[in-house]
């Protein structure tokens, strides 16, 4: 019979990582869309670059940027301060992941509600 702590070991996809993230800020009353997400190691692998997600892992910590496109006419500090809440809450609860950032970028605001690229 194998030993049960040999077999605890989970492994997380990135891509898995990246998809909480952007459904959590997506989740957020006052988001809009994500932006695309341009330049660094992203762009070199192409990975997430159209996810408005960028993370990075040391240690076992998550480093979180988030680039927003917001609805017009809300407080984009607070909307800020609840998709920063919202996806630390989610990454600890799903995965059980430390926090060591979270960053969002607003890139633009959708000021007619109609999704245009960015």
């Amino acid at each position: 019979m194998p030993d049960i702590n040999s077999l605890d070991k989970t492994t997380i996809s990135p891509d898995v990582l990246v998809t909480i993230a952007r459904l959590s800020a997506l989740s957020v009353p006052g988001v809009s869309r994500m932006a695309n997400v341009t330049g660094g190691v992203n762009r070199l692998f192409k990975r997430g670059v159209h996810d408005g997600v960028r993370i990075e892992v040391e240690d076992n910590v998550a480093y979180v940027s988030l680039y927003l496109i917001l609805k017009k006419d809300v407080n984009m500090r607070e909307v800020s301060r609840n998709v920063q809440e919202q996806t630390a809450r989610a990454l600890q609860d799903m995965v059980g992941m430390d926090i060591g950032a979270i960053e969002v970028h607003v890139e633009n605001i959708d000021d007619d509600g109609e999704a245009q690229p960015t």
